[in-house]
Formats: structure tokens, sequence, C-alpha cells
């Protein structure tokens, strides 16, 4: 099973930006999709972005369109996410997630997880 690292979490005004890292020793990245979800309190886990395996294609949900960017570092078999204009509603733990394929960026169908990183919105 792939195990992976999130970090980049923390404090922010709203309106600023945080930079989420999520990177795998042993297994390399780049031949999964990998997926940012995130999960806020009393809510199910959602998910936010996703770059393919094959070409890299991304996809986001409507509420982080234009303010979140997923991209991959192949040398240092690392996906960010890096996030602009956040807002108190961004406030969630955040995980990165492998699975097959961005067709549906759902958690059922990433089968491996990190453990997550908190970013907190508020000023």
């Amino acid at each position: 099973q792939v195990q992976l690292v999130e970090s980049g979490g923390g404090l922010v005004q709203p309106g600023g930006s945080l930079r989420l890292s999520c990177t795998s020793s042993g297994f390399t990245l780049d031949d999964y999709a990998i997926g940012w979800f995130r999960q806020a309190p009393g809510k199910e886990r959602e998910g936010v972005s996703c770059i393919s395996s094959r070409d890299d294609s991304t996809y986001s949900a409507d509420s982080v369109r234009g303010r979140f960017t997923i991209s991959r570092d192949n040398a240092k078999n690392t996906v960010y996410l890096q996030m602009n204009s956040l807002e108190p509603e961004d406030t969630a733990v955040y995980y990165c997630a492998a699975g097959p394929h961005c067709l549906r960026i759902v958690p059922m169908v990433f089968g491996s997880w990190g453990q997550g990183t908190q970013v907190t919105v508020s000023s």
C-alpha cells in the first residue's frame, strides 16, 4: 500500500496563502492519480482537487476553482496544493490520497491516504 505524508498546514489569515505538500517514500507518486481532500468538523470528507497519472490533467471542485492549484514535481516525488485567497470556510484537515484516476474525486475511489494536515483560516 502506498504510504503518503502531508505537510504545510497551519494558521493563516483570510485572504492568505498556503502550499501543502504530499510525498511518499518508496512509491513513485507519478504512477497514481493523486487527490486532495478535506474534512471540516462535523462534515463529510470532500474532494478538492486531483491530478491524473497519465497526462497530469487537473480537476478541482467548484468551491476552490480559481483559488487552489494542484501540481506535481516528479523530481521531488511530491504533489502540491497551492491555496490562495483562503477563506474561513476552507478550514479543515487536508488529506492527500492515491488512486487509479480522477474521474470521480470521492474518497471511496482512493485507496491509500496520508494522516492529514490541519489548515485553519482565521483572523
